[in-house]
């Protein structure tokens, strides 16, 4: 079951943001920040980024700002990034392989360790260095490996299907690319992502 907490889901979606800024301010040499300097990097107010800190006890001292290297391990650990994360990912299509080939993941603590396909064409291929299985074997895999993350590059007619088949594994989140809103129990934490939405959402403020 998912983490049960009194902090809202927006704070939680802004925390790797703030990481994300304060690594690359750190990165420049930058060791103390302000939450109206980091406010303004974000475009979101200082009195937005106090209160989000707040949720999770005290940083820095007021007058002082905070000392970067210092929350972001505090951070870090808030969002459990301290450790790696074993995930898999289903489908193995364009997507699919792009998305095992991104280097960006290792770093930040989660690893591609499993990846399934219904094609039999694909099964038994390698994309850098991680076996296509058949999709039939997702409970087994993800039971053996302990694995609490998948990563759905499938298309939208199948998308709900193996989303329902997850459901009794050990997997508790789930990033879906498929073009639909997909039904999840509350024992699932599901994030989408479709660019196609993002670009609408921009096309109101263009003339």
């Amino acid at each position: 079951m998912p983490k049960e907490s009194i902090v809202p889901e927006v704070v939680i979606l802004r925390l790797p943001l703030y990481i994300r800024a304060l690594s690359q301010m750190l990165s420049e040499g930058q060791t103390v920040i302000s939450s109206n300097e980091l406010g303004n990097r974000l475009q979101v107010t200082p009195a937005q980024i106090r209160k989000d800190l707040s949720y999770f006890g005290r940083f820095g001292k007021q007058g002082r700002g905070y000392k970067i290297e210092s929350l972001i391990e505090e951070l870090t650990k808030i969002l459990g990034l301290n450790r790696q994360w074993d995930s898999c990912i289903v489908g193995v299509g364009r997507l699919g392989k792009a998305i095992i080939n991104y280097p960006g993941f290792v770093p930040e603590g989660f690893k591609i360790i499993a990846a399934f396909d219904n094609d039999p064409s694909k099964i038994g291929e390698n994309v850098n260095e991680i076996e296509i299985l058949s999709i039939k074997k997702i409970k087994s895999t993800v039971e053996k490996k302990n694995i609490k993350i998948a990563i759905l590059a499938v298309p939208a007619s199948i998308a709900q299907d193996v989303i329902t088949s997850l459901v009794d594994t050990k997997i508790k989140a789930i990033l879906n690319y498929a073009p639909i809103a997909p039904k999840v129990p509350d024992t699932l934490i599901l994030r989408n992502i479709d660019p196609v939405l993002s670009l609408q959402s921009m096309t109101y403020y263009l003339d």
